[in-house]
C-alpha cells in the first residue's frame, strides 16, 4: 500500500491511497475459500462448489469489504505516522471516482479529502482587561436570605383571612358558558399561594376573603404554567386546551406561615449545634455563605465574558466547504444540505472556542489527569449521597461507582467539560486583568442570565 499526500491550501489536502493485488489478494482469496465450505448452493455438495462459482457470486462484495478495511487502516496509520493534525476525519473526494476495475481487480486508487486544523496563537496577559461583576451583599439581601430561611423552618398555621403571602386550600369546579357549574366538569381540591399569583387584580380579590367565601377565578391567574394548573386541576397536561377559563373557588381554609423564631434552636438547625449563638453572628455567617455561592457565579460569567470575547476577536479560518460535507457524510440520520448550511454558523463557533481552548490548554501546559477525573467523579457522588441524607460508601464501592460513571461517554465528557472549565476560569483569573464592579442582586441577576454578557 502506498499513501500520498498532497496539499490544496493551508486548510486542505487530498489523500490518494494505492493498493496492490499484492496487499489483498491473499485475504480475498482466505475469504472465498472460507465461504466455499460454508456455501448453500442447488446442485452442489456443501464445500464441493466450483470456486468459479463462488467468486462469481461473492467475489465482489468480499474484494470491497476487504478494500474497505486496507484504505480505513493505510488512512490511519499514515495521519498518525506524519502527525497530521485534522479536523473530522477523511471522506471520500468529490467527484473523484475509485480508479480500478472491480471485475478485472489489479491496482486500485482511492482519493480523500482531509480538513487541516489551523494554527490558533491565543496571546493573554495583564493588558487585557474584563469586568468583574460582584453582588453587593448588602442588608436587604442578607435580610431577604433570613426571611427564607424562617420561612423554610417556620410552621403553617390556621389564619381567618387570606393575607398577601398566604396559603389557600379549597375546591375548584369547572363553570360553563353561563356561570353555572358543568355538567361532568372538573371537581379538585387544591391549593393556591398568593406569594406566587402575579396578577394584582386576582391578587386583591382574594385578599380578606374567609373559608366559605367563593369566588370566581381562571385556572391560569393562580397557577405557575400548564403543568402546574393541570396538577392543580387534577387533570393530565394534554386535556387543558378543552377546559373552561371559569372555575368555582370556594375556600375551605387559610394557611399562615409562621416564621421560625430566631434562636438557638434554628442557629443549629442552620449551622449546626453551637457555631453559631446570636442574630449577629448568624447574619457574618450568612454573609459569607453568600459571598461563597455568589463567586462561583460571578466566575462563570467572567468565563462567558472571556469567551465571547476570544471567539470573536480570534482570527480563525476553517475549511468551511470540507466540513460541511464531513457534517453531512457523518449524520447517521438522513440530513439536507440546506440545513447543514442553516446551523454552520453555530457549529463553526462551538468548533472555534474548541480549537481556543486547546490552544490554550497546549500553550500554557495545563493538563486533565484521569486520576484527577476520577476524584472529581467521586466528589460529586459524595455531594449526591449528602444531598439524600445518606453517607457516602467506602473508596472501594465509591471507586466503582465512579467509574461506572465515567463509563457512559456522554457523562464523561460533561465532566470532563466541567474539570476544562475550571481550570480556565483559573488560568483567566491569574492572567488577566479584572476590574471589579459590584452590583445589587436584581442587576446581577439580570447579567447572570444574558449570554453576551
Amino acid at each position: 500500500m502506498d499513501v500520498t499526500k498532497e496539499s490544496v491550501d493551508n486548510l486542505n489536502a487530498v489523500l490518494k491511497v494505492k493498493i496492490e493485488p499484492k496487499d489483498y489478494q491473499e485475504k480475498v482469496d482466505k475469504q472465498l475459500a472460507d465461504y466455499r465450505k460454508k456455501a448453500n448452493i442447488p446442485g452442489f455438495r456443501q464445500g464441493k462448489v466450483p470456486m468459479g462459482i463462488v467468486k462469481k457470486q461473492y467475489g465482489r462484495s468480499v474484494l470491497a469489504d476487504e478494500l474497505n478495511k486496507l484504505v480505513s487502516e493505510a488512512l490511519h496509520g499514515f495521519i498518525e505516522k506524519e502527525k497530521l493534525d485534522i479536523l473530522g476525519n477523511p471522506i471520500p473526494k468529490m467527484d473523484e471516482e475509485v480508479k480500478g476495475d472491480f471485475n478485472n481487480p489489479e491496482t486500485f486508487e482511492f482519493i480523500y479529502e482531509i480538513g487541516m486544523t489551523p494554527e490558533v496563537d491565543i496571546k493573554l496577559s495583564g493588558k487585557n482587561k474584563y469586568e468583574y461583576t460582584k453582588v453587593k451583599i448588602d442588608k436587604k439581601l442578607v435580610d431577604k436570605q433570613i426571611e427564607d430561611l424562617t420561612k423554610r423552618y417556620g410552621k403553617l398555621v390556621a389564619g381567618e383571612k387570606v393575607g398577601e403571602k398566604d396559603m389557600v386550600l379549597g375546591q375548584f369546579v369547572e363553570l360553563d358558558d353561563k356561570g353555572e357549574i358543568k355538567e361532568g366538569g372538573i371537581m379538585n381540591s387544591s391549593t393556591i399561594s398568593l406569594e406566587f399569583v402575579e396578577k394584582e387584580k386576582v391578587k386583591k380579590e382574594l385578599i380578606g376573603k374567609k373559608a366559605g367565601d367563593k369566588v370566581v377565578v381562571n385556572p391560569a391567574d393562580v397557577s405557575k404554567g400548564s403543568q402546574d394548573m393541570a396538577s392543580m386541576l387534577g387533570v393530565k397536561e394534554d386535556e387543558l386546551d378543552g377546559i373552561s377559563d371559569k372555575f368555582q373557588l370556594t375556600i375551605n381554609e387559610i394557611k399562615i406561615m409562621e416564621p421560625a423564631e430566631l434562636n438557638q434552636e434554628l442557629f443549629d438547625k442552620l449551622f449546626g449545634e453551637g457555631a453559631v449563638s446570636s442574630e449577629k453572628e448568624m447574619r457574618a455567617k450568612i454573609e459569607a455563605d453568600l459571598e461563597q455561592m455568589f463567586a462561583q457565579d460571578s466566575d462563570k460569567i467572567l468565563m462567558r465574558r472571556v469567551t465571547n470575547d476570544l471567539i470573536e476577536k480570534t482570527k480563525i479560518d476553517l475549511p468551511d466547504e470540507f466540513l460541511k460535507r464531513w457534517i453531512l457524510a457523518s449524520q447517521q440520520e438522513p440530513i439536507e444540505m440546506a440545513q447543514i448550511e442553516k446551523e454552520y454558523d453555530g457549529y463553526a463557533k462551538s468548533l472555534k472556542w474548541q480549537l481556543i481552548q486547546s490552544a490554550i490548554f497546549k500553550a500554557n501546559d495545563i493538563k486533565i489527569e484521569q486520576e484527577e477525573v476520577l476524584n472529581h467523579t467521586k466528589g460529586l457522588l459524595v455531594n449526591q449521597y449528602a444531598q439524600y441524607g445518606m453517607p457516602a460508601p467506602e473508596e472501594e464501592e465509591l471507586n466503582q461507582a465512579a467509574q461506572q460513571v465515567l463509563s457512559n461517554q456522554k457523562e464523561s465528557q460533561q465532566i470532563f467539560d466541567m474539570l476544562a472549565e475550571t481550570k480556565l476560569i483559573s488560568y483567566f483569573k491569574e492572567t488577566v486583568k479584572l476590574n471589579e464592579k459590584a452590583v445589587d442582586y436584581d442587576e446581577y441577576v439580570k447579567i447572570a442570565q444574558d449570554s453576551n454578557a
